[in-house]
């Protein structure tokens, strides 16, 4: 089978880890030949990519001068003539070529809308919300599938906590967001306020980067806050944290749920759509309120003091994982549904 993806994304982002841990897992599986067309400011996306023996193309995928991109796109398709071609989020998609439309597959990581796919026959939801999504906008059910995403952090060190200017018993909640209002941190700096020797580690760049470390200080927690920038080891932070902590207020479905109960750590959401869809109250995780720093500052409290506590989440989430985001149901899923397409195109 002849796979390509087509990522016109972030330099750094949640999906487009996504992206790059979906592509390296296929690529383990036997008679798989993979493809990719990307921007060019990733190189840590693109040498993971080569790594792995995937031929990369680039390009700009600038709206205002189309041109380029199409013809890397098209020059890309008649060397390797896939059999299928992804197309990871709505700016990609609206590259695809018409006439392969009976063999393109438009992927949804967010409420996109359907008009980006319009050159897509088939799509792809990351949760059963988004399948809905695609679904209420007129796609028949039997050109939808539902493929969750996975993370694996088996046997990762953890990062070094004195690097990180952090006591080796000092309990730490670790934030994996971009520094954007969405994603509710100025909730987790004011909980953190409240919870005497707890560190937060934040990983992430974005456009609040100042205003969240003016708050920092004015809240007297610069010390204990640390920013860390964007990373490309969330595996040793999940490996050296105590809690993970996710207080969104916007998030159609989040991978930090995967991460923490990949990592075997006790996740504390706050309940966006995403993670209340998924997320099972004191069972995998502590699901709160949106915006709420008292019950959040709580729910992190509890973790850290409530006996067996940690422990009961992280087999909860420990068997959520098992039993739907492992690497295997990954690869089981895809290729279903990538079997099923090609058994239309015959």
């Amino acid at each position: 089978m002849r796979l390509m993806h087509v990522m016109a994304g972030a330099k750094e982002g949640g999906a487009e880890n996504i992206m790059l841990e979906s592509v390296l897992a296929l690529a383990e599986m036997d008679g798989v030949e993979q493809r990719v067309v990307t921007r060019p400011d990733n190189r840590h996306r693109i040498e993971e990519f080569e790594k792995a023996g995937i031929t990369v193309d680039t390009a700009s995928f600038d709206n205002l001068w189309r041109l380029p991109t199409d013809q890397v796109l098209k020059r890309a398709i008649k060397d390797f003539q896939p059999d299928l071609i992804e197309y990871w989020m709505g700016r990609a998609g609206t590259y695809a070529p018409r006439a392969y439309k009976r063999r393109q597959i438009g992927w949804y990581g967010g409420y996109y809308k359907l008009q980006r796919f319009t050159n897509c026959d088939w799509h792809v939801g990351l949760t059963k919300d988004l399948c809905r999504h695609i679904r209420e906008q007129g796609v028949p059910q039997d050109r939808i599938g539902l493929i969750h995403t996975t993370a694996d952090f088996e046997n990762t060190a953890p990062v070094d906590r004195a690097a990180l200017q952090t006591p080796e018993d000092a309990p730490v909640m670790l934030a994996l967001a971009r520094l954007h209002w969405k994603k509710g941190l100025d909730v987790l700096l004011e909980a953190l306020a409240d919870l005497p020797g707890h560190y937060a580690w934040i990983a992430g760049e974005g456009p609040l980067e100042m205003d969240l470390k003016e708050q920092a200080e004015k809240l007297g927690v610069a010390d204990r806050a640390k920013f860390l920038g964007w990373r490309n080891d969330r595996g040793a932070l999940l490996a050296a944290c105590d809690v993970v902590a996710f207080p969104s207020r916007y998030e159609p479905f989040g991978t930090v749920t995967v991460d923490a109960w990949a990592a075997k750590r006790p996740l504390v959401a706050a309940d966006a759509v995403g993670p209340a869809a998924y997320v099972k109250d004191g069972e995998n995780g502590l699901l709160v309120p949106k915006d709420d720093v008292d019950a959040f500052r709580e729910a992190i409290r509890r973790v850290a003091e409530e006996d067996g506590l940690a422990e009961k989440l992280v087999a909860g989430g420990t068997e959520t994982y098992e039993a739907t985001f492992t690497k295997a149901a990954f690869q089981r899923d895809s290729m279903a549904f990538y079997e099923k397409i090609l058994s239309e195109l015959k």
